[in-house]
């Protein structure tokens, strides 16, 4: 139907012979009115499925000819008086009710003691509300223990649902012999399960899974022959599964999952052969998997998973054509698979990880074609691949890695529209990476690493857009990094560590915003490091060590302060300064900065990394005292050796103080040195007179010369541009490439440069320190002035000077 508003419009009285109202499956809302006691002679009144709220109106105990009711599915609640619950006393009056249906609300409170009234009810679910206490005991007395004779009896009730509420309090079950089904899953009820429910024999379901039931199961269970469904999982039972469980013959489910139930899987399950669905996994079974479990060949899950059962996988496996879902993971078996398993060929889940398995995969594993999850990952497995899983399109999620597996991969893989996440790391595959891979358009995670695969990156995975996870160290991979990875947009773990990768570190890297970890150390990789990563402003790893990269270090790397975990620039040949920007790191727990070529002061604002563990600055050319501050303080000596002359806080380097002394006698000597030199070449000073008179006319004839040779030069004042002059420069050192270096020291390094005008220059560039009154800055301004105010034909002119 499509029915809309309220029933306060409807004119209930006119309808005083309805016999019959069914409104299920509408759009009606609001309350449900205090007149529909004017139906007076209504036997069924069916609401459900609507969008009902509000209390259960009192005047509804006034229907006394209802058999059945039915409020469930709506938002029927209120508020609860201390005297009443939400479920109104007036329905114990509804005296002919068979079927009771109010599951599915917002219901509060607890079950009303009227209901003891209700003797020919067949059906009671109150189930999905938040009722809460325990079961009235009048209702207890009516299903467990005598049944008092003023009160009668309910044996007519066949469904008793009260699933998922807050009820609490022991099990009540016994003598309610007419049920078929009894439902008192998911609320707070604890104790054990009564001998006494072996007298539900009519009983086809019994869910008493998720309360808080500990003991054994009952051997009287084996008396409950018409069971079909038996579900006792996460509760807190123990002992064995009792062996007479072989009398329930007519069972198609068991969920025993996620208790403490010890011992072993008893051999005679065998007799379940109606058994569709066995899930007694999470518990503490042990000894092997029972050869005649074979004989279930209607079962379509099989869950053993995390226990501590042994043994290997018996031939009979392969008689279970149906199943479809087999997790064996977390236990201890051991062995091969047996060539059976190829008889599977409904299996669309197969888990075996954390095991002790050996031996070569079934070649056919899929030869159904709908193998989707296949996990064999932490076991001892060889050989090659199955050749069957190239055309295995159904594949979504496979987890091989940390096996002994071999073979070429080159062409053992196809291409999988479905798959989204693969690891075959940590076995012993060889071959090249296909540009199938391309191909697997959904894949979000593929890991390669710790193997032998030799060869280039196939620039195709540029096209796997949803990829999020990207590992392929520890190989022998070669050529360079393909640029179409930076179209990955999803990455946030991009490890190609450990391979013999070439070329330098693009700045489209730094298009891969959502990067988390970037890991490319242990390569060849060189050039300068792109000062574009510093907008990858989610990395917490960063590991580039062990390369060829040189230049100095951006100070856009001290932007990256989400770097909570590793930087790692060691074994490199920077030059330069720290930058002082790595101070914002505030997150980073280690630094490695050591067997570089670093210079000048290690900067103060170190001090504010505060959550540095380690720091590690030894073998570079640093100089000057180490902050003071805590991880200084606790550092050890080795994070520092083989420098050019660092003091400070650490214990076993030189205090500052004593440095500075050192440094100041020695000042002191060559001052004393030079006096002497001086005074005794003051007696020389006449007899050089005469010589510095005639040299004073050749200098004045050879300034002119020299001025008129300038004059047309390609630095004369009258031709000189400072954007051409700089563009020269760049051109003939390749912009300072490192093969024009003719000399360096602590703030600048020297290059020649060969001019278009065919001339060499010398040029010196200091290195960029960000920061306005750097030492390197100040020593550039000091040089300069020199340099303007001397002129020597021993020292080289100037000729002029920029900043870019």
């Amino acid at each position: 139907m499509g029915l809309a508003g309220t029933l306060n419009a409807l004119n209930l009285s006119s309808l005083s012979s309805l016999i019959s109202l069914n409104l299920t499956s509408n759009k009606l809302y609001g309350s449900i009115p205090p007149t529909i006691a004017a139906l007076s002679k209504l036997t069924s009144l069916d609401l459900c499925t609507n969008n009902f709220s509000g209390i259960i109106p009192l005047q509804i105990g006034s229907l006394t000819k209802l058999n059945s009711l039915n409020l469930s599915e709506n938002q029927i609640s209120g508020s609860i008086p201390l005297w009443l619950s939400t479920i109104p006393e007036e329905l114990g009056r509804l005296v002919n009710l068979l079927d009771l249906r109010i599951s599915y609300n917002q219901l509060t409170g607890s079950i009303p003691t009227s209901l003891e009234s209700l003797t020919k009810l067949e059906i009671l679910y109150l189930c999905e509300n938040q009722i809460s206490g325990s079961i009235p005991h009048e209702i207890q007395n009516l299903i467990s223990g005598q049944i008092p004779h003023e009160i009668q009896n309910l044996v007519n009730l066949r469904d008793l649902e009260i699933n998922t509420n807050l009820l609490d309090g022991s099990i009540p079950a016994g003598n309610l012999v007419s049920l078929t089904k009894l439902d008192i899953s998911a609320n707070h009820f604890d104790g054990s399960i009564p001998a006494s429910i072996g007298n539900l024999t009519k009983v086809e379901l019994l869910h008493l899974f998720e309360n808080q039931i500990s003991g054994l199961i009952p051997n009287e269970i084996q008396n409950m022959v018409s069971l079909k469904d038996l579900e006792i999982y996460t509760n807190l039972l123990s002992g064995s599964i009792p062996a007479g469980i072989e009398n329930l013959t007519k069972l198609e489910i068991l969920y025993l999952f996620e208790n403490q139930i010890s011992g072993s899987i008893p051999h005679k399950i065998q007799n379940l052969v109606r058994l569709r669905d066995l899930e007694i996994n999470t518990n503490l079974l042990h000894g092997p998997i029972p050869a005649g479990i074979g004989n279930l060949t209607k079962l379509k899950i099989l869950q053993l998973h995390e226990n501590h059962i042994s043994g290997s996988i018996p031939p009979s496996f392969g008689s279970l054509t149906n199943l479809t879902d087999l997790p064996l993971f977390d236990n201890r078996l051991s062995g091969s698979l047996p060539q059976e398993f190829n008889n599977i060929t409904n299996l669309k889940l197969l888990d075996l990880t954390n095991n002790n398995f050996s031996g070569h995969l079934p070649h056919d594993i899929c030869k159904g074609g709908v193998l989707a999850h296949l996990t064999l990952n932490n076991n001892h497995f060889g050989g090659p691949i199955p050749k069957s899983l190239k055309h295995c399109t159904s594949l979504s999620r496979v987890r091989l890695e940390h096996n002994q597996l071999s073979g070429d991969i080159s062409e053992n893989l196809g291409v999988y529209p479905h798959l989204w996440y693969i690891n075959l790391s940590f076995n012993k595959l060889f071959g090249k990476l296909s540009s199938n891979w391309g191909g697997c358009h959904n894949l979000s995670f593929l890991g390669i690493s710790n193997n032998k695969v030799t060869g280039n990156i196939p620039p195709e995975l540029g096209k796997l857009t949803q990829l999020q996870v990207l590992d392929l160290s520890s190989n022998n991979l070669l050529g360079e990094i393909p640029k179409d990875l930076s179209k990955l947009t999803h990455l946030y773990n991009l490890t190609l560590s450990n391979n013999q990768l070439v070329g330098e570190v693009y700045p489209e890297f730094g298009e891969l915003l959502s990067l988390e970890i970037l890991d490319l150390s242990a390569n060849r990789l060189k050039g300068r490091v792109p000062e574009q990563l510093g907008n990858c402003t989610k990395l917490r790893v960063l590991k580039l060590g062990n390369n060829h990269l040189n230049g100095s270090i951006p100070f856009q790397i001290g932007n990256l302060v989400s770097l909570d975990d590793f930087l790692d620039l060691s074994h490199n040949s920077f030059t330069g300064e720290i930058p002082s920007q790595f101070g914002k790191l505030d997150k980073l727990q280690d630094l490695n900065l050591s067997h570089n070529e670093l210079t000048g002061h290690v900067p103060p604002s170190l001090s504010y990394m505060i959550s540095l563990l380690s720091i590690d600055l030894s073998y570079n050319k640093l100089e000057g005292p180490l902050p003071n501050s805590k991880i200084f303080q606790n550092a050890s000596l080795e994070w520092f050796i083989h420098n050019k002359g660092l003091c400070g806080v650490v214990k076993g380097l030189p205090s500052c103080g004593s440095f500075t002394t050192s440094k100041d006698d020695s000042n002191k000597h060559h001052k004393l040195l030079l006096l002497i030199i001086v005074s005794s070449l003051g007696s020389l000073f006449l007899l050089f007179l005469f010589v510095i008179c005639a040299l004073l006319i050749l200098i004045r004839k050879e300034h002119t010369r020299h001025a008129a040779s300038i004059e047309g030069g390609e630095y004369s004042i009258w031709n000189f541009s400072g954007v051409d002059a700089y563009k020269s420069i760049i051109e003939a050192t390749e912009d300072f490439d490192d093969k024009y270096c003719i000399g360096t020291g602590a703030y600048s390094g020297v290059y020649k440069a060969l001019l278009p005008s065919g001339e060499f220059v010398a040029v010196k560039k200091f290195h960029p320190s960000g920061i306005e009154n750097s030492p390197s800055m100040q020593t550039f301004w000091i040089e300069i002035q020199a340099l303007t105010q001397i002129r020597h034909r021993n020292i080289v002119k100037l000729y002029g000077f920029g900043s870019n």
